[in-house]
């Protein structure tokens, strides 16, 4: 949807217009019914690791649990904020409920954090003070989480939505987790030598936080309203400073609603002898340029070249009354 200050108010583009992959946008569908099906399956992968973890008293396959508890976490908040998602915006909140699935990915990603940690501190006493272990009851569990992780976590691996990745981190991660489960075991059988477990709770604990430190790293930036992954802010102005009729371009801002929806703000300065038509024409071509750089939502403000303004690109402020966005 795009916004023209400065001429008749006209709506001239839609979300679901052309869309260019040049800059990764992500698309905004997401696999509700696969998301609550993953949840019920985690369900059981977390009661089988439980129990095969305390039964063979392996750190290794407890810390696999912990990481099943934060998917059952993640998945309930990434299901719950789906479905706020399909909010229509309201004069309150005029965005619609699209960050929930930002503010979902955030939690997950600190819960994620947070176990890694817990993980960490019990692998060192692990070290300090080893504890037999049952390995071969630890295989058939670790196997049956693989076989259901893999599952779902490529099930869901084509969707780009932020919210919808961060929960995909979360299965095969924990796939991942579990075939080390499996391997380790392998080794402390053949070898007796129970120090495999926790050395393997650690590695479990580094690939949870390295993904984690991600999602929590894009989440932020969308939440401090940062410009885009993929998207240049020179490049968008120069493109936009190329069409003809365009004298200049200045208070620019780019952000992100969501994952999948960015949107600007400008303002763009004209001839000021130009007529309603002819900018809407102008208009049609920026907002075509924009989509080149993966961004949907356009709010610009035309003026002429006696308007008063700073010539600054991502700040400008009048000389004679302030303006902005908000």
């Amino acid at each position: 949807m795009t916004h023209f200050s400065g001429a008749t108010p006209k709506r001239l583009s839609h979300d679901h217009g052309h869309h260019h992959d040049h800059s990764g946008v992500f698309h905004t569908h997401a696999p509700e019914g696969q998301m609550k099906r993953a949840f019920f399956w985690t369900v059981i992968i977390l009661i089988v690791e439980v129990c095969g973890g305390l039964i063979s008293h392996s750190l290794a396959l407890l810390s696999d649990a912990g990481h099943v508890l934060t998917d059952l976490f993640a998945l309930g908040l990434s299901w719950y904020a789906l479905t706020q998602a399909k909010k229509p915006a309201t004069e309150r909140m005029t965005y619609g409920y699209h960050r929930s699935g930002i503010l979902a990915a955030l939690i997950n990603g600190m819960t994620l954090l947070v176990i890694t940690v817990i993980i960490l501190v019990e692998a060192y006493q692990r070290f300090l003070h080893p504890t037999p272990i049952q390995p071969y009851w630890m295989i058939g569990p670790a196997a049956i989480g693989l076989g259901i992780n893999l599952y779902l976590g490529f099930g869901m691996k084509g969707h780009d939505n932020l919210n919808v990745r961060s929960a995909v981190l979360h299965m095969l991660g924990d796939a991942a987790a579990s075939a080390g489960v499996i391997v380790a075991a392998l080794l402390i059988a053949i070898t007796h030598r129970d120090f495999f477990d926790p050395l393997l709770s650690v590695l479990i604990a580094l690939l949870i936080a390295f993904g984690a430190w991600r999602i929590v790293g894009q989440t932020v930036s969308i939440l401090m309203e940062g410009t885009p992954r993929g998207i240049e802010t020179d490049a968008v102005v120069t493109a936009l400073r190329h069409i003809p009729s365009v004298e200049d371009v200045h208070d620019v801002h780019i952000w992100s609603i969501t994952s999948g929806r960015n949107a600007l703000s400008c303002h763009v300065v004209l001839d000021g002898s130009l007529t309603i038509a002819e900018s809407q024409s102008i208009l049609r071509t920026m907002e075509h340029e924009l989509e080149h750089f993966g961004i949907q939502h356009v709010t610009i403000q035309t003026e002429d070249g006696s308007h008063p303004h700073e010539a600054t690109v991502l700040c400008a402020e009048a000389t004679e009354r302030s303006h902005g966005h908000g």
